[in-house]
This record gives structure tokens, C-alpha cells and sequence, in this order.
């Protein structure tokens, strides 16, 4: 379950934002949901690699919403906040929200997110457990 509501304001730290291209779109000239998940993945990494002190890996998606279509020329941000950690794995709400660029006081609107386990991995792209957080 997404721990959010979807009139909200953005949860967690801002970790990446993009601007929609023609070139992202889908046959309808929206743009293509893989494009938004492959940016929702490398910024919801950012709080895991940080915890992980090093290299992490996505093992899974749950519960990925899309509340709203992206147009070219929005502006996307993305936000992550970690919800859970187990031994070696860490679990990131990542949430993207968008603005239209030629409105610079509008307001943003979420369009979709969804809850993504990274596992930190060793240098045999092993898992291997997460730091000691009280060291």
C-alpha cells in the first residue's frame, strides 16, 4: 500500500527533475509511462545508495499508480523517502509530480508513484548487509 494521499504535497527529498521531450511520447502524444518509471528508478536509488554506502540494485516495484498523464514540455520532479529497511534491503517511496514550464506559478501535480526495492550488493553483485546506521 501507498502510504500517500493524492492531493498531498510532495514526500520525501527532491531527487531529480526533468523536462518531457517529443521524443518521449507514446502513439497518443502522451509521454511513454516506461520513460517516467526509468526516471522514478535512478532517483529513488539516490536515498538507497546514500543508506547503502555504495552500489544497490532494483529488485522491485510495488504499487505503481498513475494518477495523471504527462505532457511534452512538463516539468517533472521526483521525490524519494525511505519507508523500510530490512538487512540488505532498502524500501523507497518515489513520487513524481508535475508543472507545466511556461507557468512558472503553477502548481504542481502528482502523476504517479509507486514503492521501489533496492538490495546494496558487494563487488561479486552480491547482497550484502546495510551499513550499521549507529556507526
Amino acid at each position: 500500500m501507498i502510504p500517500t494521499q493524492p492531493d498531498s504535497l510532495p514526500q520525501g527529498q527532491p531527487v531529480g527533475r526533468v523536462i518531457a521531450m517529443p521524443a518521449d511520447t507514446n502513439p497518443e502524444g502522451d509521454i511513454f509511462g516506461g520513460w517516467l518509471l526509468a526516471h522514478m528508478d535512478l532517483a529513488g536509488a539516490t536515498p538507497a545508495f546514500e543508506l547503502a554506502q555504495g552500489r544497490c540494485v532494483t529488485i522491485a516495484l510495488d504499487g505503481m499508480v498513475f494518477h495523471q498523464p504527462v505532457s511534452v514540455g512538463d516539468e517533472v520532479s521526483i521525490y524519494a523517502r525511505v519507508l523500510k529497511t530490512g538487512r540488505t534491503s532498502i524500501r523507497v517511496l518515489v513520487e513524481a509530480w508535475k508543472r507545466p514550464r511556461n507557468h512558472a506559478q503553477a502548481a504542481s501535480v502528482r502523476v504517479t508513484e509507486g514503492i521501489f526495492t533496492y538490495v546494496a550488493i558487494d563487488e561479486d553483485r552480491k547482497p550484502r548487509p546495510l551499513p550499521d546506521p549507529a556507526a
